[in-house]
């Protein structure tokens, strides 16, 4: 081993926090210490840390079965595809363990559609801002300096357009292209909406033009917005869509949810995954499917996003020199703000408090689907005293 190498390859800027245990909205520190946690591990945990249903299920399956691979029957496989066809616009799902994996596949079903209609479409649309994922076609798709500076050269095939830009599109969508790969919310690039109308706009020119409809709905769906999915407050639906986070509760699975005609050049041995779909990780999943759209929850989710938005915007109005607006939907929402976003960070986690940095000086507030009213009340408490601080 070289001296003075980590261990752990040094790719994570890590804060100093260990955590031990996790309930609820709460992560309990090795020092006993109480963080209010507005992260989610970066909106994974939909249904907070350590839910007894979550708990309950995987502990059940894990003393039957943790893993056969793909060369055999799944029943736990075949139950959580059989709910998210019955909950969504989708024919059929393939599983993965990551959202990145979700995206590599998303992208291949795409190039094999064109390719078994024997039609030259070699251009996929993203956008500015956007974050796929950390593989080599993901940070090809999103084309940012920031992800793919060292890595070339990068996989051909994608053209990225400037967020919010509709002069740009029309002009670069025309039947050359293959597909328009696009979050409804962007995450990384800094909790940005695609307004309703655009996404409407966006699916009809797709459906001129004949290109696929991707969505990628890692961040934003299951739950994040108040819908099981974002793209449905605008009464659209997709071709081809990426799954991941949420839908494991915080135990690995992606998926990737398509229509039978998108879908329909993907047979066997055109993808596979060793891991993909195994019985642990769908036994938890079905049960995240199961309480996410159970009557109710949903309403409840658009309630307590509700409260946290009223909230947040008063504290943005307190502390005007600190923060200049609130941004997002659901339990999907950012703070802008006027100074460094990472120096709130840091402000909110002396207040034992965790939330997310994102791009354009944003902090992002991603807590779990079940959070309290205590909670939303409690971390804007949190926050109003991490603004003071900064003043």
């Amino acid at each position: 081993m070289t001296a003075q190498f980590p261990a752990v390859l040094p790719t994570y800027n890590r804060t100093p926090l260990a955590f031990r245990r996790g309930e609820g909205a709460w992560l309990i520190e090795e020092s006993g210490t109480r963080y209010l946690d507005f992260t989610s591990g970066i909106a994974v945990n939909a249904l907070g840390h350590a839910h007894p249903a979550l708990v309950q299920a995987l502990t059940e399956q894990a003393q039957a079965l943790w893993h056969v691979s793909n060369l055999y029957d799944i029943p736990a496989q075949a139950k959580l595809a059989e709910a998210l066809v019955e909950h969504t616009f989708a024919d059929t799902a393939f599983f993965t363990n990551s959202g990145t994996e979700a995206a590599e596949l998303a992208i291949k079903m795409v190039r094999k559609y064109w390719f078994d209609a024997g039609v030259d479409r070699p251009t996929i649309l993203t956008f500015e801002g956007a974050f796929h994922g950390r593989s080599t076609g993901a940070i090809a798709a999103a084309g940012s300096e920031k992800m793919t500076k060292g890595f070339g050269p990068l996989m051909p095939g994608f053209k990225t357009l400037p967020w919010g830009d509709h002069d740009a599109l029309h002009a670069a969508l025309d039947e050359t292209v293959a597909a328009v790969m696009i979050e409804p919310v962007q995450g990384e690039g800094g909790i940005r909406p695609l307004p309703d109308q655009c996404l409407k706009g966006l699916r009809d020119l797709c459906d001129q033009t004949g290109a696929l409809l991707v969505l990628d709905e890692v961040q934003c769906g299951m739950g994040r917005t108040g819908k099981l999915f974002a793209h449905e407050w605008a009464g659209i639906t997709p071709d081809i869509m990426m799954v991941a986070k949420g839908i494991g509760g915080g135990f690995p699975l992606g998926a990737v949810l398509a229509t039978a005609r998108a879908a329909s050049g993907m047979g066997a041995g055109t993808h596979g995954s060793t891991y993909g779909g195994n019985p642990l990780a769908c036994a938890v999943g079905a049960k995240v499917v199961e309480i996410i759209t159970a009557p109710g929850f949903l309403d409840d989710v658009r309630a307590k996003a509700g409260l946290l938005r009223q909230r947040l915007e008063g504290l943005v109005a307190s502390h005007p020199d600190i923060f200049d607006s609130v941004r997002g939907t659901g339990l999907m929402l950012g703070l802008k703000c006027r100074g460094t976003n990472l120096d709130m960070v840091k402000a909110a986690q002396a207040q034992q408090l965790l939330t997310v940095p994102a791009a354009d000086n944003v902090i992002r507030l991603l807590p779990p689907l079940t959070v309290t009213d205590a909670d939303i009340a409690e971390a804007v408490n949190r926050l109003g005293r991490a603004a003071s601080s900064l003043a």
